[in-house]
C-alpha cells in the first residue's frame, strides 16, 4: 500500500525535526549555509525544518539568519542547495541577481526589522543575464521589452571584466557577483551601516550547476565568514576574498 503523499509507495525524502539554534553572528550564519551545502554536494541533505511542527511555529513570526540576493534561474533554489526549511532563508531572485529599489528595500527590511545577520548574493556558472548582455554589447542589438532593464544592470560588470582583461563567462559572472556586492552596499547606507557596525556581512558566491557547489568570491568584511567550500568531485580550489 502506498503511504500518503508518497505516490507508487515510493518513500519521500527524510526530514529532520532536529531544532538548531539561529545564528546570530554572520560567521555563524555562513558555516551554516556551508554545511548545509555540504549535505546537499553529498547527497545527504537533512531538510531541516520542513516538518508540520515547525510550520505551526514560524506561523507567527519569522527569523531568518540569511538574505539571498540570488538569480532567478530556476536551478538555483536556495533552500535545496543548502539544505534549509521555512523561516530559515529570506530570498530576494531577479534575473542576474541585479538589484534595483525592490531588491534594495528588500535587503533593508530583512537585516533592519527582522535581524538578519547575512546578505549573501548568490549567482552561478553560464549565467543566462550576463550572456545575454554579452550579445547585445556584440550584435549591438537591443534588447526586446523589459529585459533591457537587466542587460542595462549588468553592463558595468562587463565593462569592468573588459578593463581587468577578463573573457571568459564565468570569470564575468564572478566581476558581476562581485559587483552586485558593491551595488548592495553602495547604494544602501543602511546596509552599509549594519556591515560596518559588525550586525551583517554580505558575501558573494557562485554555484557549479552541475557539481552542486557554492563557491565563495568575495566578502565584506573579508574576515566575517569562512571562505571554505565544500569537498568531493567537481569541488573547486577555494578562491581569496
Amino acid at each position: 500500500m502506498s503511504s500518503p503523499g508518497t505516490p507508487g509507495g515510493q518513500p519521500g525524502p527524510q526530514r529532520t525535526t532536529d531544532r538548531v539554534p539561529v545564528p546570530v553572528e554572520p560567521a555563524q550564519a555562513y558555516a551554516e549555509l556551508a554545511a548545509g551545502n555540504r549535505r546537499f554536494v553529498s547527497g545527504a541533505p537533512r531538510h531541516p525544518n520542513q516538518d508540520a511542527g515547525h510550520r505551526a511555529a514560524v506561523a507567527d513570526g519569522q527569523h531568518p539568519f540569511a538574505v539571498i540576493v540570488g538569480c532567478s534561474d530556476s536551478r538555483l533554489a536556495a533552500e535545496i542547495i543548502f539544505d534549509r526549511g521555512l523561516g530559515d532563508l529570506f530570498v530576494v531572485r531577479t534575473a542576474g541577481h541585479t538589484a534595483g529599489p525592490e531588491v534594495l528595500g528588500s535587503v533593508e527590511y530583512a537585516v533592519t526589522v527582522l535581524g538578519t545577520p547575512l546578505v549573501v548574493v548568490l549567482g552561478h556558472d553560464s549565467c543566462g543575464a550576463v550572456q545575454a548582455a554579452r550579445e547585445v554589447v556584440t550584435t549591438g542589438a537591443p534588447p526586446v521589452g523589459h529585459l533591457g532593464a537587466v542587460v542595462d544592470a549588468v553592463l558595468p560588470s562587463l565593462r569592468r571584466a573588459e578593463a581587468e582583461g577578463v573573457d571568459d563567462i564565468d570569470g564575468i559572472v564572478d566581476i558581476h557577483i562581485a559587483q552586485t556586492v558593491e551595488t548592495l552596499l553602495g547604494q544602501s547606507p543602511v546596509l552599509a551601516a549594519a556591515v560596518a557596525q559588525g550586525r551583517c556581512a554580505v558575501v558573494g558566491v557562485s554555484y557549479r550547476l552541475a557539481a552542486g557547489v557554492v563557491r565563495p568570491v568575495t566578502a565584506v568584511p573579508t574576515g566575517a565568514a569562512t571562505l571554505d567550500v565544500p569537498t568531493g568531485p567537481g569541488a573547486p580550489a577555494p578562491a581569496a576574498a
